[in-house]
């Protein structure tokens, strides 16, 4: 089965309250449908880093996430992802302020996922941005794992 690392965003979309904003509904109904019918079809994993970023905010809100996040097994931040989430940040193109997804890319990419899903488009899920991150990987001995939305991970 291929491998799937659940990045925050995706337990956050899985688990918000009803929102009016049309392009945040359409992303929680996604999740949720990918969840119920995808889900099984691949072996789920996380990080710590996850865990703290769902573990931040309104105490209801990070019950529903963390109780998501139970029961998925959880990769290690190994010095090797470390050092590589330092290279996506310093030689680029992750930028500074977004050092957090360095390490989900990197965690999910020393660990061999074969796809790290999120809704992170600015940093992770990012077109424009994919060829710099896999060439940095590359460099590093490393394949990257296809970074997509559940949408994009949505099957046949």
């Amino acid at each position: 089965m291929a491998s799937v690392y659940i990045e925050t965003s995706i337990v956050s979309y899985l688990t918000a309250r009803a929102s009016r904003d049309l392009v945040i509904a359409a992303h929680c109904q996604i999740t949720q449908e990918w969840w119920e019918m995808r889900r099984d079809a691949f072996d789920l994993y996380t990080a710590q880093p996850v865990i703290k970023e769902a573990s931040a905010g309104d105490p209801e809100m990070v019950a529903k996430r963390l109780a998501v996040l139970d029961g998925i097994p959880l990769l290690m931040v190994n010095q090797v992802a470390n050092d590589l989430a330092k290279t996506l940040v310093t030689r680029g193109p992750i930028p500074p302020k977004a050092a957090i997804d360095a390490l989900h890319i990197a965690t999910a990419t020393v660990h061999s996922m074969d796809y790290l899903l999120t809704w992170n488009c600015k940093h992770i899920a990012n077109a424009e941005m994919q060829h710099a991150i896999a060439k940095r990987c590359h460099a590093a001995g490393f394949k990257m794992p296809v970074l997509c939305t559940p949408e994009e991970l949505s099957g046949s």
